[in-house]
């Protein structure tokens, strides 16, 4: 297969990169977790074909907590999302950006509602986690070992 390139790829020899970049920009709607879901999928296939198929259901879940959490808690209408992912083939480390500077908290556990148990989960499936403020917003990161 030829991959025909703008001329100005051509000159410089410059290409774009392959596969998907390192990050992934998602509108704060809870639509985004299914595109953050579907973009670590892709992802790890491209960039870390090594991780086994339980990681990767590890990493997609804790991801799916994280955008969830951002979207729900830290974000406004119109406001975005930055995903970023990294790592290895044993060990993938996350990176969930929003514009809040609230820090997640673990909320009391209770059987009436069907929310409030992101944290908790990844509490049991990172390795380790945490938050670091931004000048605008923070960044909850957690690292999925496998």
């Amino acid at each position: 297969m030829v991959t025909m390139l703008p001329k100005q790829y051509e000159k410089t020899g410059c290409r774009p990169p392959a596969g998907p970049p390192p990050q992934l920009m998602l509108v704060g709607s809870p639509e985004s977790v299914r595109a953050a879901r579907a973009y670590v999928r892709e992802f790890i296939a491209y960039h870390l074909p090594d991780v086994a198929p339980d990681h990767t259901a590890d990493v997609e879940l804790v991801v799916s907590e994280l955008v969830t959490n951002a979207v729900r808690y830290g974000t406004e209408p119109g406001d975005s999302v930055l995903l970023g992912l990294s790592g290895t083939a044993t060990r993938v480390r996350i990176e969930v950006r929003d514009p809040v500077r609230r820090r997640p908290s673990f909320k009391p556990v209770s059987h009436e509602r069907d929310w409030g148990r992101g944290l908790f989960i990844v509490e049991a499936l990172a390795e380790c986690w945490g938050v670091v403020d931004q000048p605008f917003g923070k960044t909850v990161w957690a690292v999925v070992a496998r």
